[in-house]
């Protein structure tokens, strides 16, 4: 009987113990940040912010865009996920690339991923489909003067006793019409896991 009631009174403790706490995203992705070396959404945010940051400072940059007239238009080429990690968020790096640059409005983005979709439109249409008087023709959409790219890697590190993972975020802005580069951007994240495993 003693140790049911000491059995007891163990399990009410360690509920009463036991806290949930409602975070916003953000206050969870700062958790995550600290125990974690997964890639996070606050990674990719802070990693689009810096490398935007960069370009918008680049002297040559700077140079380019002075003298050009107009808006510039810009495609966007996918981010190349090089690490050794099959489910890195790529995904979610390139969507928030792509938010930040529009929301910015500095360029005219042409869109990458609607261009096939407007090509079986518009070919829809002019297969005698639509009234031709409002049908759309192939050859006005618009011609981008810039494409940006780039890639994520990763390299592991042995720092202080722990596993440390770097991410490095690269990209470049390149003229289409003369193939010279206009900017290289740079940023680095290190992740590293302080969890310790426990046996039972």
């Amino acid at each position: 009987m003693k140790l049911l009631l000491t059995s007891l009174l163990m399990f009410t403790f360690s509920c009463a113990s036991f806290k949930a706490e409602r975070v916003s995203n953000k206050d969870s992705d700062e958790k995550a940040m600290e125990i974690t070396d997964k890639w996070v959404v606050e990674d990719s945010r802070r990693a689009v912010k810096e490398i935007l940051n960069q370009m918008k400072n680049h002297k040559n940059f700077k140079r380019v865009m002075k003298g050009f007239r107009g808006q510039p238009k810009v495609f966007i080429a996918e981010v190349q996920n090089n690490t050794s990690e099959a489910y890195f968020p790529i995904g979610d790096l390139n969507e928030e690339f792509l938010y930040e640059v529009s929301a910015e409005g500095d360029f005219q983005l042409v869109d990458n991923q609607a261009r096939e979709e407007i090509l079986k439109e518009i070919t829809y249409q002019n297969d005698g489909m639509v009234d031709p008087n409002q049908a759309k023709q192939i050859g006005k959409q618009l011609g981008a003067d810039f494409l940006i790219f780039g890639s994520v890697n990763m390299d592991r590190k042995k720092r202080d006793g722990k596993t440390l993972k770097e991410y490095t975020v690269n990209m470049r802005l390149t003229n289409l019409e003369t193939a010279g580069e206009v900017a290289r951007m740079r940023t680095r994240i290190n992740k590293f896991s302080n969890q310790k495993s426990y046996g039972w």
